[in-house]
């Protein structure tokens, strides 16, 4: 083992070195010895330093201060006095070892769950009023008193049997980034909207649901099934417009080819008409 040599008063006070010795019989009960790593005092590296345990003559302490080190040598002594518990393989160990036994003991591992949060969407004040017909030209009308829609060819002079639609339009900072913009589709001067249901072992239905709660907000998942009325719509060009289910991704609104059937939910790229014109627009 090499020679340490003890400073005078005046180098230990030009430094700003501080030393103590512990005795064997406290040999683990101190937070960990912090040695010169030469014999040559170097004040210009005030934190250059090596570890050395000596289980005859016990362990001494030595470190100095510097100005602008301080928060280092704050974090060596937190990291030593976590490793206090531990007993080195060896009386001499040096850098690799000191930084084993921190890799081992003192790194904590801390695992993070990641919460999905709701996406909820808030209601603005963008409503716009309008007829929808497919591109093709059939208007979406009542059909009696069924609770679905119908898309028919009206002749001149039957536009009054149009649905006129009341879409309300919703923001929302928590939901997947996409370029659709959530929407509601009511009709004008009821308390009826369109609504994607699901249904359990079958494809998804679209019917006219009965609402009298608040639609100020909707979240993801609401007991109240208000989340079923809730659709991207996309407007792709001049005048196209898709609407997909926010419950049902991947089911968009859609009619037959043929006259006089019921819309429908569907995928895309099938048989159905997914393509949609707004008309009679009036914004309110």
């Amino acid at each position: 083992m090499r020679k340490q040599r003890n400073l005078t008063s005046s180098e230990m006070m030009a430094c700003g070195q501080y030393e103590v010795t512990i005795a064997p019989k406290n040999l683990w009960e101190t937070d960990g010895a912090v040695y010169s790593d030469s014999d040559e005092m170097d004040c210009s590296d005030p934190l250059a330093m090596s570890y050395r345990c000596d289980m005859h003559e016990g362990i001494r302490l030595e470190m100095w201060t510097s100005q602008h080190k301080m928060k280092q040598l704050v974090n060596v002594i937190i990291a030593l006095n976590r490793m206090k518990h531990i007993k080195p393989q060896s009386t001499e160990f040096g850098e690799k070892e000191v930084l084993d036994m921190l890799m081992a003991n003192v790194i904590q591992e801390r695992e993070v769950n990641v919460v999905d949060s709701v996406p909820s969407y808030t209601k603005t004040k963008n409503v716009l009023q309008c007829t929808i017909c497919d591109q093709y030209k059939k208007s979406l009308v009542r059909s009696g008193g069924s609770p679905h829609l119908q898309a028919v060819t009206l002749r001149a002079g039957s536009s009054d049997l149009k649905v006129r639609f009341s879409m309300s339009t919703y923001a929302s900072p928590s939901a997947p980034a996409t370029s659709a913009q959530p929407v509601c589709l009511g009709i004008s001067k009821s308390n009826l909207y369109l609504a994607c249901s699901p249904a359990e072992g079958s494809a998804p239905h679209l019917v006219l649901k009965e609402i009298s709660g608040s639609l100020e907000t909707i979240k993801a998942g609401d007991p109240n099934g208000y989340d079923q009325l809730l659709f991207f719509r996309k407007e792709t060009g001049s005048s196209i417009n898709t609407f997909e289910s926010v419950k049902c991704p991947g089911w968009f609104i859609s009619t037959a080819y043929e006259d006089s059937q019921m819309v429908e939910m569907d995928r895309k790229d099938t048989e159905r008409i997914i393509n949609f014109e707004l008309q009679d627009k009036v914004r309110i």
